[in-house]
């Protein structure tokens, strides 16, 4: 199947959640992170799945991910935002493992962790009776993961070798977005994930409260690290097209509030981005537990059919 990164025109490509093939301009975004270009973005008409455009191909891409700033990869704890992520962190490991012992009925068991950035979701599995095979494609983040938590990642190569009906649960926490080749690795997760296994996929939701707010400044967006950009539709449709059947979506609880202090900052709003963001935050929260499709983040849980 022909991706962003082989052709110029996006009307050609078929989409990897419904495989049709009629998309429609929805404007630009600028990567604010690292780069400062612009990108478009490209949604299907049918299902909702938008796609940055042009797409760097994987061998290009690694150099709009070589900031400091790029928490996943570098653990910093410089500024606010950042200090602020790390607390979040922490909160959010208790939260994975309930909700990983939940979805599964499992409270010990063998784990995938794919994108594993710095090893600390791994690491706090492993530290409470989970076996834990973690892979991260950036060779800095394993290096912090062996340095500071003495744990093992592989790289992504790795997953190639794992045998069918292999694991128990595999996670994807914010990785999905970053995959070039999302049908050969649903196709692969399928292979190797036990029959009665679970699958679960964290991405941000592009038609949320703060996306809705925020536009061509929402965070989330993240272009072009973020390859694709998911809608509830079409991640159920991108499950169901893999041979995956949705048991619950679950909204993540503080994703809303750490992408509007990004999201104020590209505003350049200096002096009540902080207010702003929390409101925004508070507002994406209550969104999100009122109705999980309107949640910044949602986590979707899947089985095999």
């Amino acid at each position: 199947m022909k991706t962003m990164a082989d052709i110029l025109d996006a009307n050609v490509m078929d989409c990897p959640a419904c495989g049709h093939n009629d998309w429609v301009a929805r404007g630009q975004v600028k990567d604010f992170s690292v780069s400062g270009e612009w990108f478009e973005l490209q949604e299907c008409k049918f299902c909702g799945l938008k796609a940055t455009h042009p797409q760097p191909a994987a061998s290009e891409i690694g150099r709009y991910y070589a900031s400091q700033d790029y928490i996943s990869h570098s653990d910093t704890r410089t500024g606010l935002i950042n200090v602020l992520f790390h607390k979040a962190r922490n909160y959010m490991m208790r939260r994975k493992l309930d909700w990983v012992n939940q979805s599964s009925g499992l409270s010990s068991g063998r784990i995938l962790d794919v994108g594993a950035g710095t090893g600390h979701f791994a690491r706090y599995m492993m530290d409470h009776g989970w076996s834990v095979l973690a892979m991260e494609p950036d060779d800095k983040a394993r290096e912090i993961a062996s340095l500071k938590l003495g744990i093992e990642i592989l790289p992504l190569e790795s997953l190639s070798d794992q045998l069918p009906d292999s694991f128990d649960v595999i996670t994807l926490w914010h990785v999905l977005e970053h995959v070039h080749d999302l049908t050969g690795y649903l196709k692969h997760f399928n292979s190797i994930l036990k029959p009665d296994g679970v699958l679960m996929i964290a991405v941000p939701n592009h038609t949320s409260v703060d996306a809705k707010a925020y536009g061509d400044k929402w965070a989330a967006y993240d272009v072009p690290r973020h390859l694709w950009h998911f809608s509830p539709q079409s991640m159920n449709l991108l499950l169901e097209q893999h041979h995956f059947r949705l048991h619950q979506k679950i909204t993540m609880p503080l994703d809303g509030f750490y992408v509007s202090m990004l999201s104020e900052k590209y505003k350049g709003n200096q002096f009540f981005g902080s207010a702003a963001a929390f409101i925004s935050g508070a507002r994406s929260f209550l969104a999100g537990k009122k109705e999980v499709d309107q949640g910044s983040s949602i986590i979707y849980v899947s089985r095999k059919k």
